[in-house]
């Protein structure tokens, strides 16, 4: 399962490279809304175009080109990407970078189902440092459980083996814990 901090390298990472990739195809234009349709269109670029995030791009072209001037520049493109980088990523962008299939992953999944409890400095955005912390946190409560279920249990935590018990639920509240790391 892929790390969750590594969801927002990874969108970052992919724009960027969508963008570079666009922006070669058209040096003369730049990254106009015609171009990135037309790149879309065009089945030679079915391999080497990031089509979903061709997609992101193509959706929130008037978002994106912060001046109105048509045109998506090298400038607006590293806005977004250091924003995504430092500032993290909405549960709109998110949900809209799933839904065009730029990403999906289980771990998407639990962010998004988890997402404000992420967001801890209630900023409306996610960054690799909450995403790090959360599955920390997460891991945390659910050796806290294993211990708790194994004293609970009388097995004891440095004589019994770890198959000794059966630990298929330490708490009512350890299904967050579990489901959130995969298990």
């Amino acid at each position: 399962m892929a790390n969750g901090s590594s969801v927002i390298s990874n969108i970052s990472a992919n724009l960027a490279n969508t963008y570079s990739y666009l922006a070669a195809l058209y040096p003369d234009e730049g990254v106009t809304m015609k171009n990135i349709t037309a790149a879309r269109n065009d089945n030679t670029n079915y391999l080497t175009l990031n089509q979903p995030f061709a997609t992101y791009l193509q959706n929130n072209f008037s978002t994106l080109d912060k001046d109105g001037d048509g045109v998506i520049s090298a400038e607006e493109m590293q806005n977004l990407t250091n924003t995504i980088s430092t500032a993290g990523v909405s549960k709109a962008e998110l949900s809209q970078l799933a839904a065009t299939g730029a990403i999906s992953s289980d771990m998407v999944t639990k962010i998004m189902e988890n997402f404000d409890e992420m967001d801890t400095n209630h900023d409306g955005r996610v960054t690799s440092a909450e995403i790090t912390a959360f599955t920390h946190s997460c891991n945390k409560q659910e050796k806290m459980d294993e211990e708790n279920y194994k004293k609970a249990t009388g097995t004891s935590i440095f004589y019994g083996s770890e198959d000794s018990a059966d630990v298929s639920s330490y708490s009512i509240l350890s299904y967050r814990y579990k489901n959130f790391n995969g298990k």
